[in-house]
């Protein structure tokens, strides 16, 4: 049995070493594709894997058609729009990612871009504090709950919304529940969103959820680009020139919205929200461990295309 880990961004070495533990204590090959130069690597690289590995590699219908012996892709991290889910279940491969192993990242890096911007970017001019001001969490599942808790540790009042979520489950994660859209963006100061890209919510974010924000406001996406309407956020930001946009995941437009908007606006260079050695080590070694299970035992507790 071959275990393939595909990482055009490879693992840190101490999850590497990891993942190889588990994967060969339980009897099975390891096999690494590290920095790759190109898609078709990939797709070469699949042909007698039994199981892959892969962080935001792109697991499309032309990977899957290459790989006639794959039972199992896991994707090492909560997103999984780089999965083809329909090629994966079309040739009976159970597809995975590994929820909650790249939350604390990702929370501690969206309080971080709040704060950045509040002090605006870190330059000389006055900036403002976060403490007292409302924070609005746009789904709140592993990451939405950590980013709260933070925030209210800092002093802000913390709203959610999540329709997967009872008003009760979101008071229980320690934030007031509001109902609509329309009531998180209006009575927040910072709206963090936490949504994936799915044909519902790709574009849904735009001018008039943005013009509805309080004087003064900032949205926080270490999200998905996708999830943005970039035209509806050039057009909010022309108009209201106290919005501000901060992003883990830079809009096709960044070079244009920062001539024109400047430190109302900042991207990471790189999506960068899982980068830290804790995280890195989490989600490669829950992939490995949800392959041996799925192998062994029947395993297909985060399977995403049931």
């Amino acid at each position: 049995m071959k275990v393939l880990v595909a990482t055009q961004k490879p693992f840190a070495a101490a999850a590497v070493a990891g993942i190889r533990q588990i994967v060969e204590e339980a009897g099975y090959e390891l096999a690494l594709l590290e920095k790759y130069a190109d898609q078709a690597d990939l797709v070469a690289a699949v042909a007698d894997a039994d199981a892959l590995i892969v962080r935001s590699d792109k697991v499309t219908a032309e990977v899957v058609a290459a790989a006639p012996k794959l039972k199992i892709v896991v994707r090492a991290g909560a997103g999984f729009d780089n999965l083809d889910l329909p090629a994966c279940t079309a040739k009976g491969i159970v597809a995975m990612n590994t929820p909650g192993q790249n939350a604390n990242a990702v929370a501690e890096l969206a309080i971080a871009l709040m704060i950045f911007m509040a002090r605006t970017q870190f330059t000389p001019a006055t900036g403002s504090e976060i403490q007292g001001k409302t924070l609005g969490i746009q789904a709140f599942g592993n990451v939405g709950r950590l980013v709260g808790a933070k925030a209210a540790a800092l002093g802000m009042k913390v709203k959610a919304l999540d329709p997967f979520l009872t008003p009760d489950q979101i008071r229980a994660g320690g934030a007031e529940p509001v109902t609509t859209l329309d009531e998180l963006y209006a009575g927040s100061d910072y709206v963090s969103l936490h949504i994936p890209a799915t044909p519902q919510t790709v574009g849904s974010i735009g001018y008039d959820l943005l013009s509805k924000m309080p004087k003064g406001a900032t949205l926080v996406n270490t999200a998905r680009k996708e999830v943005i309407d970039e035209a509806g956020l050039a057009k909010a930001l022309e108009e209201r020139p106290d919005l501000k946009y901060v992003a883990d995941v830079a809009p096709d437009n960044l070079a244009a919205l920062q001539e024109k908007f400047g430190l109302r606006v900042f991207a990471t260079p790189k999506k960068m929200g899982a980068q830290t050695a804790e995280a890195n080590v989490n989600a490669g070694l829950a992939a490995a461990r949800q392959i041996v299970s799925f192998f062994k035992d029947g395993c297909t507790k985060f399977q995403l295309n049931k």
